[in-house]
């Protein structure tokens, strides 16, 4: 990792910061800033969303839903100047601890057929691909499904009670 990266919960006070990333890093099928503050002030319960920052800066954020013993990877984001540091692993870890921690055995997301970097790290995780939705984007590109079961992760781990 080029610069220690920090994460922490997401709050609306970090929304311009996050929605310039989102913009930048999806030009086609970007969230609306209402999108993104319903997620956080709407369904606090079931969803989990956290920020990396390198100094003062947020680099990246990443978040999850969980609901009885399913999650959902909803987005994961990180500016490209700081892609291929680690900065990615580490969201993604903080997420897949979460999911844990609430209970959940399987997590799903979705990718875009032609992110093959973004791929390979869910490969690198445990993810497998096991669907196709054609044209899910509003560009017209297919996403690739992809699950990980966490079974044995929440038997190893306990209660889930385990400090993230």
């Amino acid at each position: 990792m080029t610069a220690q990266a920090v994460l922490r919960q997401m709050t609306l006070d970090d929304l311009p910061a996050i929605m310039a990333i989102e913009r930048s890093t999806f030009p086609s099928d970007a969230w609306s800033e209402g999108m993104m503050r319903g997620e956080l002030n709407d369904q606090p319960r079931t969803r989990h969303y956290v920020v990396a920052l390198v100094g003062d800066t947020i680099v990246g954020y990443a978040g999850l839903a969980a609901a009885a013993d399913q999650a959902d990877i909803q987005t994961i984001a990180v500016l490209p100047e700081h892609r291929r540091s680690g900065i990615g692993a580490a969201l993604m870890e903080a997420l897949l601890a979460e999911a844990v921690r609430r209970g959940a055995t399987t997590v799903f997301l979705e990718v875009r057929a032609d992110n093959v970097p973004a791929q390979a790290m869910y490969e690198r995780f445990g993810f497998q691909r096991f669907g196709l939705r054609r044209r899910y984007y509003d560009d017209g590109t297919d996403a690739i499904t992809m699950v990980r079961e966490l079974l044995g992760e929440l038997g190893e781990r306990g209660s889930g009670h385990e400090q993230a």
